[in-house]
């Protein structure tokens, strides 16, 4: 069944399923700057927006367009911006 995901007061939703490759997450984010942990490695694709993304351990920030993924390892942080509106898939490996 699905269920439903609130961060960051509101500003993050999402919505759980399983697909044949896994679990997933479909969300959206407000405009805003957030900080996540993970607890397994992600591939985060936007689907809508722009996400400007802070991986662990780089000084740079990388802006990711519609249909672009990044991957993120299991157990550390990482930081978004997002000036819009954002969609995204996240898959959990």
């Amino acid at each position: 069944m699905f269920k439903t995901n609130e961060y960051f007061e509101g500003n993050v939703k999402s919505l759980s399923f399983k697909t044949t490759d896994g679990n997933a997450t479909i969300g959206v984010m407000a405009r805003g700057e957030y900080e996540f942990g993970t607890s397994t490695i992600e591939v985060m694709t936007v689907t809508s927006g722009e996400l400007t993304v802070q991986l662990p351990g780089d000084n740079e920030w990388t802006t990711f367009k519609p249909y672009e993924s990044f991957m993120v390892e299991k157990g550390v942080k990482f930081k978004v911006k997002a000036d819009s509106d954002t969609t995204y898939l996240c898959l959990y490996l």
